[in-house]
């Protein structure tokens, strides 16, 4: 940080740009601090100090007085050669900024204006420039007459007689509260997404890995059932690598990044049928009430996503009040295109649902990390709930507000569009018998994946012909005309996914069945997906994989 010229500059400086009455010390492209700077650059011509031959400021009647209370940025003069350097001139911006009036203004020392949030560190960085006598330029949390926090962007300068006195500070200020909110948020999103992104590929790699765990363990399975004490070991390895699944799910939802199944619903028909559920879980402590509004739209949703995040929610809410409480369950619809506005979303109708505790509240840091995966005040937590309603409210296309005040409760409100129109029919598997040796086209790059599904997959008598690329699928497609069935990863290394190989399949084999597999949904959120392609997500158990086949293999249906 540049701290301002020396003597010998500021000499040289004030006679080059003196008249009579004033003289200043040019900036020469010299930063005074870290504020935002109006200019849009560092400046050359502008004054950092000054020095006038008359000091009163009695001289009111002259156009440089009247450019001052006409100009819309706010300004004050201070008297450090009185007790605790007061304001003895602030302008009428100065007043229309902070809402005090002048007899609420002139006689105080600036720091009135601090309030709780006021950063110690900017505190005393100014202090420090006062005390060398020289100009600061910092961004500083004011709060107005109201209470009203404001991000002050903050010039401070000296003011000398001809001889050096100091006899006044000069202080310009600017409101750049929405340029701060707009970079935090952007900051925030950044963190979030590459967040996100590490997650994301994290349970990629980690769905893989459970697979091969869940596949071998299955196959152990079948050779336990004569060793009670080894099929019980299998048993409960299973069900670890189950919740291992789930963990995943939970950092893919964070990253935005899980499949979803939406559906056109009704917020408020869910939440009646799912009201059972919320009392149990919430326990007798808590008193669960509803406020629904009549004749809400639809929205379209995944309805167990959905389920999981109002869950999860209520349950942040049944932990904040340790001594029982009440529980709002509310629904509006706003359409209002202002309303709208405040909360960041374009102009159109949504539905909102938000829930209301009467718990400990946050505090305002706590509240800004809520979503953050992994960050959590309550021991033991995992910090992936409210994690996993932020991502599912996202990919929803909707948004996910925190408001929160210690001892005063929490609201958290999910907003979704309304559904003009009504969602496409999903597809529907359609149960069958198990086929009798049909073959199977299997496309898997991970080696251990490949080698335990092509077991499996023997072992249930299908024929299997397995490859690591999509490239060598359609060669093995090319030698073998009796393909039954796809089943490929969605992704996969080099230039062709398990989307582009179905493609590229069913170009050959147009009736062909394809079933995807992935633990990672990125790839299906860019593309359009074909309705007909079943999907199957990672780690999935031996009979998931089979029930789907099977719903793809009618019995009846000729080979290829």
């Amino acid at each position: 940080m540049v701290l301002g010229k020396n003597d010998s500059e500021r000499e040289q400086a004030i006679t080059i740009e003196s008249d009579e009455q004033s003289a200043g010390v040019p900036a020469s492209g010299e930063l005074e601090g870290n504020a935002y700077n109006p200019l849009g650059n560092a400046g050359i011509n502008h004054w950092q100090a000054s020095y006038v031959t008359h000091a009163s400021l009695d001289e009111r009647n002259n156009i440089f007085f009247a450019a001052v209370q006409m100009t819309r940025m706010p300004m004050v003069v201070c008297d450090p050669n009185q007790p605790d350097t007061p304001i003895v001139f602030a302008n009428k911006a100065f007043l229309d900024l902070t809402q005090y009036t002048e007899e609420e203004t002139l006689g105080r020392n600036c720091r009135f204006l601090q309030g709780e949030q006021t950063d110690q560190n900017t505190i005393a960085e100014i202090r420090t420039a006062l005390k060398e006598n020289r100009a600061v330029a910092v961004d500083i949390l004011n709060y107005k007459a109201d209470g009203t926090p404001f991000w002050n962007a903050l010039f401070m300068g000296p003011v000398s007689d001809q001889n050096g006195k100091l006899l006044y500070w000069f202080a310009s200020q600017m409101d750049i509260t929405e340029r701060r909110l707009t970079e935090n948020s952007f900051r925030q999103a950044q963190k979030m997404e590459a967040i996100g992104q590490l997650t994301a590929g994290l349970a990629h790699d980690f769905n893989n890995l459970l697979q091969i765990i869940t596949g071998n363990l299955e196959l152990a399975g079948q050779y336990a059932h004569a060793h009670p004490t080894l099929s019980q070991a299998i048993a409960n390895a299973q069900q670890a690598a189950e919740r291992g699944g789930k963990l995943t799910q939970q950092l893919l939802a964070f990253a935005r990044k899980q499949r979803l199944e939406p559906k056109r619903i009704n917020l408020n028909s869910l939440i009646v049928d799912f009201s059972e559920m919320l009392v149990r879980t919430l326990g007798e402590s808590v008193d669960l009430r509803l406020d629904l509004k009549p004749g809400l739209p639809s929205c379209t949703l995944d309805p167990t996503h959905m389920e999981m995040a109002l869950l999860n929610v209520l349950i942040n809410a049944r932990d904040a009040m340790p001594g029982g409480g009440k529980v709002t369950v509310a629904t509006a619809l706003m359409n209002d295109s202002e309303r709208s506005g405040v909360h960041q979303l374009p102009p159109g109708a949504y539905v909102v649902i938000c829930i209301i505790d009467e718990g400990v509240g946050m505090t305002p840091e706590v509240a800004r990390r809520a979503t953050e995966p992994f960050f959590t005040t309550k021991m033991p937590g995992t910090g992936l709930g409210l994690a996993m309603v932020h991502g599912f409210v996202q990919q929803s296309n909707g948004r996910l507000e925190i408001d929160s005040h210690l001892d005063k409760g929490t609201a958290v409100r999910m907003i979704f569009p309304v559904t003009l129109e009504r969602a496409g029919a999903s597809l529907h598997n359609v149960p069958t018998s198990k086929p009798d040796a049909q073959t199977i086209l299997l496309v898997e790059d991970s080696d251990d994946v490949r080698q335990v599904t092509e077991k499996y997959l023997r072992s249930q008598g299908y024929i299997v012909l397995s490859t690591h690329s999509g490239e060598e699928a359609l060669q093995l497609l090319d030698q073998h005309k009796k393909v039954d069935l796809l089943f490929t990863d969605i992704i996969m290394p080099g230039g062709m996914n398990g989307l582009v190989l179905a493609d590229r399949v069913k170009q050959r084999i147009p009736d062909i069945p394809v079933l995807l597999a992935t633990g990672y949904t990125e790839e299906l959120a860019n593309q359009n997906v074909n309705t007909s392609l079943c999907i199957l997500n990672k780690p999935y158990r031996g009979h998931e994989l089979t029930e789907r086949i099977n719903a793809l293999l009618k019995p009846d249906k000729a080979s290829f």
